[in-house]
């Protein structure tokens, strides 16, 4: 699948925003905590989002209540749904100058009774954008950092009516966003994630 770059100035993909809020003092701090132990910006890369993907738990697989949306908040609160924890990926890596976008699939869930918008970010090195999912491994999921071919949590059965969505979007996608804002908890939100992004 080829990735379009929704925004064709890559500065955009490095800019801060209230959600993706890497000028943030706790996401600057987290990224230099990172990067000390990182020899270029592929190991930073690779322990963003191993941090991201493993120290920050997903709410569902927890049975965390807490809705979160910013990426200083996702940090600080060590939670949030695929949506949350891609911002706070994309924060991290762009507080060290690594474009990063965030980009979605649509998958089923619940044995097909329904669909979702699932989020996960995309890392430009070495010259192209490279997909990845820092949703949190569990049984059944196994999401690994990888630019030689893409190690995602799930992909996507066009038989099922699943989505790669090839665009690559600077900021949060409004749809999904006004629903995280506007979540008094996980349950409701759960209940009103899109299932679909608008074309």
């Amino acid at each position: 699948m080829e990735l379009i770059q929704q925004n064709p100035d890559l500065s955009a993909y490095l800019a801060a925003d209230d959600v993706i809020d890497h000028h943030h003092p706790l996401v600057r701090e987290t990224a230099a905590r990172l990067a000390e132990k990182s020899d270029d910006s592929y190991a930073y890369a690779r322990a963003a989002f191993e941090y991201v993907r493993d120290a920050i738990a997903h709410s569902a697989d927890s049975g965390d209540l807490r809705v979160t949306w910013r990426a200083s908040d996702v940090l600080a609160k060590g939670t949030g749904i695929c949506h949350a924890k891609a911002h706070a990926l994309a924060a991290l890596l762009r507080a060290e100058d690594i474009p990063t976008a965030l980009c979605y699939q649509r998958l089923t869930y619940d044995a097909g009774a329904g669909w979702c918008v699932h989020g996960l970010v995309a890392v430009r090195l070495r010259g192209s954008w490279h997909r990845q999912d820092c949703r949190g491994n569990k049984p059944g999921v196994d999401a690994r950092f990888s630019l030689d071919g893409e190690r995602l949590a799930w992909v996507p059965d066009p038989k099922c009516n699943e989505v790669d969505y090839p665009v690559l979007f600077d900021a949060p996608h409004p749809v999904v966003l006004d629903v995280l804002r506007g979540a008094p908890d996980r349950p409701y939100l759960w209940e009103h994630l899109p299932d679909a992004l608008p074309l």
